[in-house]
């Protein structure tokens, strides 16, 4: 009887424990991008999920205000030189953070390799602005992917409920 108790709390807690965690609202991923000449640009970021039956940007994101999505910044990791919205950038591993706003996105690239989400502007390299549009149905999950877009070329695309904004890596 002693057994069976400890079995069945176990079996509780467990169950109770996943299904916490299934209702999580972030999970780490990775977007890469493989250039023609086997050079790669990968980013880490934090997938988040919002209700889209809420407003997302100008409530829950605020506009206008840097964010890291999930709480903590994009990781960029560089294997070869490369050019960010015709900013030039060497390799290496560099935060990045967004601005959105109600019809335009600002991409901030910073040298600080601090993921624990804390935003310096001393830290920041440059800002450019991203090109945005209008999703045809709403994404209740934030995620990032790469198109191969050109010769040594892609381009860097972030979707959340009805927003799109994306910008273009090219190797030097």
């Amino acid at each position: 009887m002693h057994r069976f108790c400890h079995l069945l709390a176990l079996a509780v807690s467990l169950l109770f424990g996943c299904g916490l965690f299934a209702q999580g609202t972030t999970s780490a991923a990775t977007a890469t991008c493989n250039l023609d000449s086997n050079k790669q640009v990968v980013v880490e970021y934090q997938r988040m999920t919002v209700n889209i039956k809420k407003p997302v940007f100008g409530q829950e994101i605020a506009y206008n205000k840097v964010w890291a999505p999930g709480g903590k910044p994009l990781t960029l990791f560089l294997d070869s030189p490369v050019t960010v919205g015709g900013k030039p950038l060497p390799t290496g591993a560099y935060t990045m953070f967004v601005i959105p706003s109600e019809n335009h996105w600002t991409l901030i690239v910073s040298k600080s390799t601090d993921t624990s989400g804390k935003y310096d502007e001393a830290d920041d390299l440059f800002r450019v602005p991203m090109d945005y549009g209008k999703l045809s149905s709403p994404e209740n999950e934030f995620s990032i992917y790469f198109g191969h877009v050109a010769p040594n070329q892609c381009s860097m695309r972030l979707d959340l409920a009805k927003s799109r904004a994306w910008i273009v890596f090219q190797e030097e």
